[in-house]
């Protein structure tokens, strides 16, 4: 059999936090000139892509079918075949439940080669975040990851209950809330105690993460009492009663659904912040840079430059680069060099500057960053401006992010800096977000910039910890509600 040249890469995604993504998973998304992503993999995984990857969505939702098998086998193999290297990202482990065996013998039919990159299933990981491990040498030495619907037309699990009921301590059902009624029953009337202990784990590892204890008996009382659906995962067994704490779900912010309106110059902190305290956070507009020419005759007269002013981390990047790439000797750089941010800042000190306070402008200072950065700064007339970049906003995670607002609708909508609040009445239809005053949206909050804030009747707020007690506050708002 002749194989093309091309390759398919199966590589699992993990349950949901980006951070659960394996090391080759990630080196063969870099690598991707396809990915063909499932609904339940994170989006933020296909950040590791290359700004010319293509993304198809293949994703499924209970009863209804984005993309059948049958169209996925094929685009597999259509674009392995024109010497493509094609990620399949696939939620959790592509072997646990999923469908790798039918897409893996469409590309082996057809002489294309494939790897499998193995992925942390859900059936883990999801009980592991609600503090509870599968196995324990006083409670369960033998666990059992179960498929809770079939193909059958009734959709309930044809298994040896019996067998699972007397032979194994830990259950552990995928996608089961639909038939949980069931599996209680089928448990209960092959020799499990109806007092058994159960617990579901909604969107086991994202920020949105929930869970409900129970028994056999009265598990669905609860599920339904909480709202709980798919995607979840069900686990059964002594083994619950061992949880004491979830360190996961008792995070200040878990359960709540955040965006962060970026601007394109450095990278803010305050999404990573956030997903630290547990929030799932959306980060809007995904941008990706695009390089300018290197400006010769700037470089030229590098030396006669007193200050040159960096305007973000990704500028000096780009411009150290353009001196090396046209052999610009650095000793040329004798100015005294200040930057806009602690990113740019620290950019600096790692190539064995010292950094100065940013200085008058004058005719012998340059200023040094993407094209909308420099025109923001040339109404200074006196100095010169060198355009390293321009941030493009990334229309590949459009509908990404469309569909996970209308999945799991936002609790509230961050502008970290005046500009990011440009942004958002700039591009905020894009997704669906209008921010006029009258518009039904979640709350939108400005940090330090009152004005802003005021002029389109958004909340103010001075600082982090303001932040993150407003964020507080409004979650147990919600709480009350609904209790």
């Amino acid at each position: 059999m002749i194989m093309k040249n091309g390759i398919v890469y199966f590589v699992g995604a993990g349950p949901g936090d980006p951070g659960l993504l394996t090391i080759k998973g990630k080196q063969a998304l870099e690598e991707a000139d396809v990915v063909l992503y499932d609904r339940l993999a994170n989006p933020k995984l296909l950040e590791f892509a290359s700004p010319d990857c293509r993304f198809i969505y293949c994703g499924k939702l209970p009863d209804r079918h984005f993309m059948k098998q049958r169209d996925i086998n094929a685009l597999l193999v259509e674009k392995a075949a024109q010497g493509l290297t094609v990620v399949r990202l696939k939620g959790g482990d592509p072997s646990v439940f999923g469908r790798v065996g039918e897409e893996a013998e469409a590309l082996h039919e057809h002489g294309i080669r494939y790897e499998m990159v193995p992925g942390i299933t859900s059936g883990i990981a999801a009980p592991l975040y609600a503090g509870i491990p599968v196995t324990h040498r006083d409670f369960a030495s033998s666990f059992a990851m179960i498929t809770a619907h079939d193909k059958s037309l009734k959709g309930t699990p044809n298994l040896d209950w019996e067998g699972l009921a007397r032979g194994v301590q830990t259950l552990v059902f995928y996608m089961g809330v639909k038939n949980l009624s069931y599996i209680c029953q089928q448990l209960i009337t092959y020799g499990k105690s109806p007092s058994a202990p159960v617990i579901v784990v909604q969107w086991g590892t994202w920020g949105r993460q929930r869970s409900v204890k129970g028994t056999l008996e009265n598990i669905q009382q609860k599920v339904q009492e909480h709202q709980i659906t798919n995607p979840a995962i069900i686990v059964i067994g002594d083994i619950v009663n061992f949880q004491t704490h979830s360190w996961f779900e008792s995070k200040p912010l878990i359960g709540q659904h955040l965006m962060v309106v970026t601007h394109g110059e450095d990278e803010d902190p305050l999404a990573d912040k956030l997903r630290a305290s547990g929030a799932d956070v959306i980060e809007w507009p995904k941008w990706r840079t695009e390089r300018m020419p290197a400006n010769e005759e700037i470089l030229r007269k590098i030396g006669t430059f007193e200050d040159i002013f960096f305007t973000s981390r990704r500028a000096v990047c780009e411009f150290f680069q353009a001196l090396a790439s046209k052999k610009v000797d650095i000793r040329q750089l004798t100015a005294r060099l200040s930057a806009a941010s602690e990113h740019a800042e620290t950019e600096l000190e790692k190539r064995g500057f010292l950094i100065s306070a940013p200085q008058p402008v004058s005719e012998k200072t340059l200023v040094v960053g993407s094209r909308h950065s420099v025109k923001d700064t040339q109404k200074h007339k006196s100095c010169s401006f060198y355009m390293t970049h321009e941030n493009v906003i990334d229309d590949r995670f459009t509908h990404m992010i469309q569909r996970t607002i209308s999945e799991s609708p936002l609790h509230m909508i961050i502008c970290p800096s005046k500009s990011s609040v440009q942004q958002l009445i700039s591009t905020g239809e894009q997704i669906g977000i209008l921010p006029e005053p009258s518009a039904n949206h979640p709350p939108i909050v400005c940090i330090g910039d009152d004005t802003a804030a005021s002029a389109y009747g958004f909340t103010a707020v001075q600082e982090l910890d303001e932040l993150f007690a407003f964020i507080q506050n409004q979650q147990a708002e919600k709480k009350l509600v609904h209790s």
